[in-house]
């Protein structure tokens, strides 16, 4: 599975993203072959799990009966890496009129369901996970 090194990486508390080795070009969502110049030279590297919000959504209701109604509201972010890429994540550990779009972001690691899933708090907030 493409994925896979992405899982194990997130397991150990840091945040990978691919790069073509012939363009140059970040890669995110993980890729068999750039988007940009179709090569298939790709490597895995290390994000600096930096980055700013461009955009997000509050979800303070759900229908789903798996959710905790204590986790809600939930925020989803789009994010954007420094190294360029763009991610749609969560967004944790902060209240809502907190949030402002080009906030500087940084990522963190929940435990879920026996994984470690990458998310992201405003720089310098409280790590509630």
């Amino acid at each position: 599975m493409i994925s896979e090194k992405y899982w194990e990486a997130a397991n150990e508390g840091k945040l990978l993203i691919q790069r073509c080795k012939s363009c140059g070009k970040p890669i995110f969502y993980p890729r068999y072959y750039c988007p940009e110049c179709l090569s298939t030279d790709i490597e895995w590297i290390v994000s600096s799990g930096k980055g700013k919000l461009l955009s997000y959504t509050v979800i303070y209701e759900t229908q789903r009966t798996d959710i905790d109604p204590s986790k809600m509201p939930i925020v989803i972010g789009l994010v954007e890496l420094e190294e360029g890429v763009r991610l749609i994540t969560n967004i944790v550990g902060c209240k809502e009129e907190e949030l402002k779009v080009d906030s500087e972001v940084e990522v963190t690691f929940e435990d879920v369901d026996n994984r470690k899933l990458p998310v992201f708090r405003l720089k310098g907030g409280v790590d509630e996970t």
